[in-house]
């Protein structure tokens, strides 16, 4: 199994290429809806071309948690935390899935963004993150964490103004996590590595990363940000 490589496919069959019980923590956003219909309420405007008046953000995100979620439990490790990011209006439907599978459910913890969003019923200022474990007991490293994420959701821009992903997160959000649920030297995976955070996270705290990502332009960018890190980390 290659480390510290991004692979440009889908991720639902790459991850058949992992052997069981290789992985030591799992970290991702995956792609999900973010309408009930597709029809209103795009993120009260916030999103508004094609793609996003569907429901979705992206082309490539035709994809569920049942999809991925007991492949995840195969490559994971005994003892192994696995992170989901979730959205308010998919968070019955992961409940449901996640209830059905042979996780455990830790906890729910909140990431504020520290910035609101407009929206039709109350400002939107949090996302979810599902901490769930598979087998027995394992406490995060730093018990002192709060269950409530504090980084302000601020993306990179490209030299248009235009954000370089609609859905990256904060380093120091995936940092958290990966520093709480796993050691140095550990692999950590992120199926949909998106704009390439988990492995600029992983790079950050001396763990190895392993991810898929899709669509090619994030593929690229991905992998021009881990060039940019390992000279920006070869400075110090």
């Amino acid at each position: 199994m290659e480390i510290d490589k991004i692979f440009n496919q889908d991720c639902i069959g790459g991850m058949k290429n992992i052997p069981d019980e290789s992985i030591d923590l799992i970290v991702t956003d995956p792609p999900y809806k973010l309408t009930s219909r597709g029809n209103s309420g795009t993120m009260s405007g916030y999103w508004t071309n094609d793609i996003t008046k569907k429901g979705k953000v992206f082309e490539n995100n035709n994809v569920e948690i049942e999809d991925y979620l007991g492949e995840f439990y195969r490559i994971l490790k005994d003892t192994s935390h696995c992170y989901i990011m979730c959205n308010n209006l998919n968070l019955p439907h992961f409940f449901e899935v996640i209830s059905k599978s042979k996780f455990n459910f830790v906890k729910l913890l909140v990431w504020d963004k520290c910035t609101k969003i407009c929206g039709t019923y109350y400002m939107g200022q949090v996302e979810h993150i599902f901490l769930l474990r598979k087998g027995g007991d394992k406490p995060i490293n730093d018990c002192g964490t709060s269950d409530l994420l504090s980084f302000r959701n601020k993306k990179d821009k490209a030299y248009n103004g235009v954000n370089i992903h609609d859905s990256q997160k904060p380093i120091g959000l995936f940092q958290t996590m990966i520093e709480n649920s796993s050691k140095e030297g550990e692999i950590i995976l992120d199926p949909f590595m998106g704009s390439g955070t988990c492995a600029i996270a992983c790079m950050r705290t001396n763990r190895h990363y392993l991810g898929f990502e899709l669509d090619k332009k994030y593929f690229d960018l991905t992998n021009e940000r881990i060039r940019m890190e390992k000279q920006t980390l070869r400075l110090f």
